[in-house]
């Protein structure tokens, strides 16, 4: 290796970044479609329901979605197992780790508030992990979203089925729970998620880690020193480093990647001056 050259390290296996793909391919489609059938009376969703042919083609690819966003759901459980297995550690320990698990822990309250310090200028940036408490919170609502969103939507589906074990009136509830909770998610995505993912100053325009896999080492030094001080304590460095992302996949990265961007923040953009008028009237 000459000195001065470049070292990356992988931080998502091609497993993971395909999961991710789909997320992004099924949660845009959700929200568009979605969106344009809550405010059809709009202009916008007219218009974009008339450029892919009618609402009932919005009705189907949002199914379809839906679909997707189940297989995804249970697919990353796969992933999950793996890593698990992968790590060596006891179940528990695996869930709850501070290097490995998803579950909030003391340390992640810890650096909330060594963050907002960070953020008015009175200590250091806090020593991330391979987890923030910030990615922790969008993958436990993503939980959440699959449960809430998807089964009220499942309810609305397939409604004669589901009113054989829930009372007619749960439809009503449903259709309200599925609309507004898929609102608030929406507006969560593409903002709060885009900005810490992508618009932060730091990763502005787009953070390519998801499509590519990779990081430069002196990203995660800088970015998550405590994951790069657990790697080199347990050994395991070597084994990350990798080569850098051919050329292809970082213009993939940036063509995908700022067309969802573009994409998430037009809709987020459209519903906020659509909710702002209704609020006026």
């Amino acid at each position: 290796m000459n000195s001065g050259e470049t070292i990356y390290v992988q931080r998502f296996n091609a497993f993971a970044r395909i999961l991710h793909f789909f997320v992004i391919i099924s949660f845009l489609t959700l929200a568009l479609t979605g969106m344009c059938l809550k405010f059809s009376t709009e202009s916008w969703a007219q218009w974009t329901a008339s450029m892919f042919g009618s609402f009932r083609v919005l009705g189907v690819l949002h199914r379809i979605a839906a679909v997707i966003t189940f297989g995804y759901f249970f697919g990353h459980f796969i992933l999950v197992y793996h890593n698990y297995r992968k790590s060596g550690k006891p179940l528990l320990r695996f869930i709850i780790d501070e290097n490995t698990g998803m579950v909030p822990n003391l340390r992640d309250l810890q650096e909330i508030g060594q963050t907002i310090k960070w953020f008015l200028g009175k200590g250091p940036r806090p020593a991330y992990g391979r987890w923030t408490y910030w990615e922790k919170f969008d993958y436990l609502a993503v939980f959440w979203g699959v449960a809430v969103i998807g089964f009220t939507g499942l309810c609305l589906w397939f409604p004669v089925f589901a009113t054989r074990y829930l009372p007619g009136w749960f439809l009503n509830i449903a259709t309200i729970v599925h609309s507004d909770e898929a609102l608030l998610a929406t507006g969560f995505i593409f903002t709060i998620h885009f900005y810490n993912t992508h618009l932060r100053p730091e990763k502005f325009p787009l953070d390519k880690v998801i499509f590519t896999g990779v990081v430069t080492l002196d990203e995660l030094k800088h970015e998550r020193p405590r994951e790069y001080e657990t790697l080199v304590r347990e050994g395991r460095l070597d084994e990350v480093i990798t080569d850098p992302p051919p050329r292809w996949l970082v213009i993939f990265a940036y063509v995908f990647g700022l067309s969802a961007v573009t994409i998430g923040l037009s809709l987020i953009f459209t519903i906020f001056f659509t909710l702002l008028k209704y609020g006026l009237r």
